[in-house]
């Protein structure tokens, strides 16, 4: 039999600006745990996902991340004290409760890639 174990999925995210959008995941809490040919390597704890020198400016302007977190209010409160709204021209969405039983905001990143981070509610 197989061994059809999956250890691991992460997304290529684009990036306009290669170097703004490395300080920018940086500034925002994430590691950059590598970077090489283009790409480098972010994790948040168990998470992650890959940063490419590499943007159609039609699919960064398309392209969503959900991050699922267990306090969304910690997180929603880290993007406003992290300094990247100020210092990225970043725009962030209130807190809302959504019809599909979550609570989220909406990050997006200096490419314009959409951040979706939220929480389950009863």
């Amino acid at each position: 039999m197989s061994n059809l174990t999956i250890t691991e999925i992460k997304a290529f995210v684009p990036s306009k600006d290669f170097e703004l959008s490395k300080q920018f995941y940086k500034d925002l809490g994430f590691t950059m745990a590598s970077e090489g040919g283009g790409i480098a390597y972010f994790h948040f704890g168990q998470v992650s996902f890959l940063l490419q020198d590499f943007c159609a400016e039609s699919f960064a302007e398309n392209f969503m991340m959900h991050i699922l977190v267990a306090d969304v209010q910690a997180w929603w409160e880290q993007v406003q004290h992290s300094g990247v709204l100020e210092k990225y021209g970043g725009r962030v969405t209130a807190l809302e409760d959504q019809p599909w039983g979550m609570r989220d905001f909406c990050l997006y990143d200096p490419s314009g890639v959409l951040w979706r981070i939220g929480q389950n509610i009863d």
